[in-house]
């Protein structure tokens, strides 16, 4: 079955050459005007990518972070969130190597099968790297203004929260 899906990709890639072929597409030129594309598309994403990962790794290494968990533990326990967590939902909307990086922590600290494992797990599995999306895509579509997008995008990360958190007490709480 694996040796199956190892062959997609270059099925994929010839089926798509020979289907220019017989379109009378200059195949060499379309890669060449892609990759052109490509590189202005990193051209523009660089100056939000050089912006953010800084700030986060800032916010991680600075007692920022801890503070603004441990602050927002009495919300997060009122809610039915587990106040270990918290961190989590800070980081996640940054960074998702952050934030599985601090499940994965928790993880070990408290067990796989623990309410607290789970649900950093389901957290991770459910949520979204909201600023990062937002930063690379709008800055390639070159969308100056992003409006309603970034509460929208936290909004939908607290109810993945609050969903995850919700879910997971019932079935194992």
């Amino acid at each position: 079955m694996s040796n199956a899906f190892s062959l997609t990709a270059p099925i994929l890639i010839s089926a798509l050459c020979l289907y220019g072929l017989f379109r009378g597409v200059d195949i060499y030129a379309a890669l060449c005007r892609g990759a052109a594309k490509g590189l202005e598309v990193i051209r523009d994403m660089l100056p939000a990518l050089i912006c953010l990962f800084p700030a986060l790794w800032l916010f991680r290494e600075t007692v920022l972070a801890s503070l603004l968990t441990e602050l927002l533990s009495p919300v997060f326990d009122s809610m039915g969130i587990p106040p270990e967590t918290g961190l989590i939902m800070l980081l996640r909307p940054l960074s998702g190597s952050a934030a599985l990086s601090e499940a994965s922590s928790l993880i070990a600290q408290y067990g796989a099968d623990s309410l607290i494992g789970r649900t950093a797990a389901v957290m991770i599995g459910s949520s979204e790297t909201s600023f990062y999306v937002i930063a690379v895509y709008f800055s390639a579509a070159g969308v100056k203004n992003s409006r309603w997008a970034v509460p929208a995008a936290l909004a939908a990360d607290m109810a993945c929260f609050l969903s995850s958190a919700w879910v997971c007490r019932i079935m194992w709480g």
